[in-house]
C-alpha cells in the first residue's frame, strides 16, 4: 500500500519550529558527505505549445540520507506565467521509497514540503548567524516570502517586517502575515524594505539585482533563495563582494547562478551552510570543544560586513522534511492508502 498525502494533509503535519532543526541536521549531514544527492537536471518545458519559448522549467531532485529507511525523489515544475493563471509558480510531488526493498511507500504533495524546507533555510540561517534579529526586510511577495518570514519568526522575536514587491501582491502578503500575528507591513520600494534591516530575504524570480547594495546595513544577514539558474540573479555584485562570508547550501550549484557568476566569487569562496550544523553537532558531542564556526555566530550589531546565505535548494532537505511529515502522518493516521 502507498500512503497519499495531500498538500493540506502535509501542512497539518508541519511544525516549523521543529522543522528548522530537521533542516539544520540534514544540512550538517550533507556537509559531512553522509548523503547521496545526484546532480539535479533542470530543463525547459513547453517549447512549441504556444511559440518558440518554453512555458516553464522542470527539475528532478533525488536524495538519500545515510541510515534512513526511505529515500526521496522530487519532481518540480516552475512556471512563472502561472501568476497570470491564478496558480502557484511552483508545483512539486515527492515519492518516498523503501531504501531496503525499493517498494514505493508514500506519494506526498511536494509544494508545501518545498516551501517549508526552503523557509527553514532562512530560519536556520537567522538562528545561527543573526541571533537577536528584530527587523526583517523581504523582497518578493509570493509563497516563499511568507514561508521565510514564518520560519524566521519561530527563531527570533520580530518587531518589524517590511514586504516589497513591484506588484500589489505586497499588500496581500503583508496582510496575510499580519493576520498570523507577525508584524508585517508593505513598503513602496526595495530600499525601504532593506534599509537598516537586521535580515534581508530575497525570494523572487528576478534576472537582475532586486535591491540597491548601498541600502544594506553593514552587518546585515542576507538570505537569497530565488536564483537557481545562470540567468537568474537577485543580488548586486557589490553585496557579495562586500560580504565577510558567503554561505551556500550547495556551493557548486550556487556558483553557477547569476548571483555568483556576476560577482568576483567562485565555488571555492563559498562556505557550505551545513558547516554551521556540523560545528553544532561537534560541540554537542564534546562539551569542551570550541566550535570552529563560532566566529560566524555574532550579533548583527557586532559585524562590520554583511553575511550572505545563497540557496538553490537541496533534495536532501526535501527527503528529510518529507520523511518527517510521513512519520507524523502515520502516527496520526492521516492520509489515504492505495494499492498500485
Amino acid at each position: 500500500m502507498v500512503l497519499v498525502l495531500t498538500e493540506a494533509e502535509v501542512e497539518s503535519c508541519l511544525d516549523l519550529s521543529t522543522l528548522v532543526d530537521v533542516v539544520g541536521d540534514a544540512l550538517g549531514k550533507q556537509a559531512a558527505g553522509e548523503v547521496e544527492r545526484p546532480d539535479r537536471p533542470h530543463f525547459p518545458v513547453g517549447t512549441g505549445l504556444a511559440g518558440d519559448d518554453p512555458t516553464g522549467t522542470a527539475i528532478a531532485m533525488p536524495a538519500y540520507v545515510h541510515g534512513d529507511d526511505l529515500y526521496a525523489t522530487k519532481l518540480v515544475g516552475v512556471h512563472e506565467g502561472n501568476a497570470d493563471r491564478g496558480l502557484p509558480t511552483v508545483h512539486a510531488q515527492i515519492v518516498l521509497t523503501d531504501a531496503r526493498t525499493g517498494v514505493p511507500t508514500a506519494f506526498v504533495g511536494g509544494t508545501t514540503v518545498t516551501n517549508a524546507r526552503t523557509g527553514c533555510i532562512g530560519g536556520f540561517a537567522v538562528r545561527e548567524l543573526a541571533p537577536g534579529a528584530r527587523t526583517l526586510g523581504v523582497v518578493g511577495a509570493g509563497a516563499q516570502a511568507r514561508w521565510q518570514t514564518r520560519a524566521i519568526d519561530t527563531v527570533t522575536a520580530l518587531d518589524d517586517v517590511r514586504i516589497y514587491s513591484p506588484s500589489e501582491s505586497r499588500l496581500s502578503c503583508a496582510a496575510d502575515l499580519a493576520d498570523e500575528g507577525i508584524p508585517a507591513r508593505a513598503v513602496d520600494d526595495a530600499a525601504a524594505a532593506v534599509d537598516g534591516a537586521d535580515v534581508v530575504v530575497t525570494a523572487t524570480t528576478a534576472t537582475e539585482p532586486v535591491f540597491p547594495a548601498d541600502a544594506l546595513a553593514p552587518g546585515a544577514l542576507v538570505v537569497a533563495v530565488g536564483a537557481f539558474t545562470p540567468e537568474m540573479q537577485e543580488l548586486a555584485p557589490a553585496v557579495l563582494d562586500a560580504a565577510g562570508t558567503v554561505f551556500a547550501d550547495v556551493p557548486t550549484e550556487v556558483a553557477d547562478t547569476g548571483d555568483i557568476r556576476e560577482s568576483t566569487l567562485g565555488a571555492d569562496d563559498l562556505v557550505p551552510l551545513g558547516e554551521l550544523a556540523r560545528d553544532e553537532q561537534a560541540r554537542a558531542s564534546d562539551g569542551d570543544a570550541q566550535g570552529q564556526a563560532e566566529h560566524w555566530r555574532t550579533t548583527v550589531d557586532a559585524r562590520d560586513t554583511p553575511v550572505v546565505v545563497d540557496s538553490v535548494g537541496s533534495a536532501v532537505l526535501d527527503a528529510a522534511t518529507a520523511i518527517t511529515v510521513y512519520q507524523r502522518a502515520t502516527d496520526r493516521e492521516i492520509g489515504t492508502a492505495f494499492s498500485l
